[in-house]
């Protein structure tokens, strides 16, 4: 099957001379070739070829995109979660909290046990809104959901040691980390020889760590994508402690006698 493309020739052709008539005529044929059906294929699959090579190249680049814009969008929300850790843990307080009990240093890390998720709640120096700077009971805890594991800020008002933090009204839920990841802090002391000493728990201390570090692990290549990040915590010693008249054992009066004794039969041992 052939498919043609003709132009007709409407002039009068009785009056030209047979020569010019048979010339016309061979062009006219000329003009009436075609392509054939074979031709149509080849050229619409050629085509049909370049047109899914484009398509294919396209989708590739823009998922390559997709996939690096993700990536570096993973980056600064860990950038953000760090410096945001970093902050509060650099703003935590040496006061005293009411617990159940009794008084306690405001600073505490419990594990995971059961369905109870792992938790750090301290008090820290208030940095979000632009009004005036006050303490808030913070808290960071590790949920899991699924395969997901998130890290999760909380915030609470803090009325002062007589607040119970058992009955702290919690708000402002905000996940700084989440992902496939093994999430964990170690709280760092300053040792009697001078070198650290990391605990997985802070329950009961009389003192505030001098190190905190987070802990992440991918789960399914065992990678630290921070490579262990340290945060201090600059407060050794209770406002108190700054006045001109400020004696030398202001750090102990900050605690109840029960607990100042037991520290100092701790230290003696």
């Amino acid at each position: 099957m052939t498919a043609f493309i003709c132009f007709e020739h409407t002039g009068n052709m009785s009056s030209k001379p047979a020569s010019q008539i048979a010339s016309e005529s061979a062009k006219q044929a000329r003009q009436c070739e075609g392509f054939s059906l074979i031709e149509v294929l080849v050229a619409l699959a050629i085509s049909s070829v370049v047109i899914v090579a484009t398509a294919t190249l396209i989708h590739m680049v823009a998922r390559t995109f997709d996939r690096g814009a993700r990536a570096v969008d993973a980056a600064d929300r860990l950038v953000l979660a760090l410096e945001r850790l970093a902050s509060d843990f650099g703003s935590a307080r040496f006061v005293v909290w009411k617990t159940a009990g009794g008084a306690a240093l405001a600073f505490r890390s419990e594990q995971a046990d059961g369905e109870k998720p792992a938790r750090v709640i301290f008090v820290g120096g208030e940095s979000i809104g632009s009004g005036p700077q006050r303490d808030e009971l913070v808290s960071l805890t590790v949920e899991r959901s699924g395969g997901v594991t998130r890290l999760v800020r909380r915030r609470a008002a803090w009325t002062g040691p007589d607040a119970l933090i058992e009955q702290a009204s919690w708000r402002d839920a905000v996940v700084l980390i989440e992902g496939n990841l093994d999430i964990s802090f170690l709280f760092g002391r300053i040792g009697f020889d001078g070198g650290l000493v990391w605990s997985k728990a802070w329950i009961g201390e009389t003192t505030l760590p001098r190190f905190v570090r987070l802990i992440l692990r991918d789960r399914s290549t065992g990678s630290d994508p921070v490579g262990e990040a340290d945060f201090i915590v600059h407060a050794d010693a209770p406002l108190a402690c700054g006045r001109a008249d400020a004696g030398l054992d202001c750090v102990s009066h900050v605690l109840p006698a029960a607990k100042r004794h037991a520290s100092l039969e701790g230290n003696s041992g």
